[in-house]
């Protein structure tokens, strides 16, 4: 190999290198940017998946990528205010409910959750896929949802408390109230909580 084609051999492995730092930074850049708009629209739901997935960020933020697609297939439509009103007195019912029948309460928020839900055009496959499609555009609340959820669980084995029992269902209220497009004063909130507690 003569002198020239050492050198020509060179300048290809110093480009070829160059293009490949290059492209890593590029890279490097946009995973930046997808991590800054992920955060702040999935709250701690963005911490949750990341903590789920080992700390493997790349794969987390690809799984809220999924959700965000898949969501954006949806139809998901608002209520019209005939259908607002019937869910919310239906609500009415469940808390008096809670007096004389905590668990049948729990039971009949979690059913009215989900039909919200579906009138709201969110498909009913399993809850993990539920939760996560709620995640998306409701992320400060899917939390609250997982915990009534496990509570409801816990109740189903006879292992679920009265005050347990009164946290479900409040925080089945908060996403109700989320997916029914509804917002409390902080008093009419505390005053509906207390309710619950009778």
């Amino acid at each position: 190999m003569n002198a020239d084609n050492v050198q020509t051999w060179v300048i290809v492995a110093v480009v070829l290198l160059a293009l490949a730092a290059v492209a890593w930074l590029i890279t490097r850049e946009r995973s930046r940017k997808q991590s800054v708009r992920l955060q702040p629209r999935f709250g701690p739901e963005y911490a949750r998946v990341i903590s789920a997935r080992r700390g493997d960020r790349t794969k987390a933020e690809a799984e809220l990528l999924a959700r965000e697609q898949r969501v954006e297939r949806l139809k998901l439509v608002s209520l019209s205010a005939e259908d607002a009103a019937r869910f919310s007195q239906s609500w009415g019912v469940v808390q008096t409910r809670f007096v004389d029948d905590p668990r049948a309460a729990v039971v009949e928020a979690d059913r009215l959750v989900r039909d919200l839900m579906v009138k709201r055009g969110y498909p009913m496959a399993d809850f993990d896929r539920r939760a996560a499609d709620i995640s998306v555009d409701h992320p400060t609340v899917v939390e609250a949802y997982r915990s009534a959820r496990a509570i409801a669980v816990r109740d189903q084995q006879n292992q679920a408390s009265t005050e347990e029992l009164r946290k479900a269902v409040v925080y089945y209220r908060t996403l109700f109230d989320e997916l029914l497009e509804v917002r409390h004063p902080r008093q009419a909130s505390t005053t509906n909580t207390e309710a619950v507690h009778t």
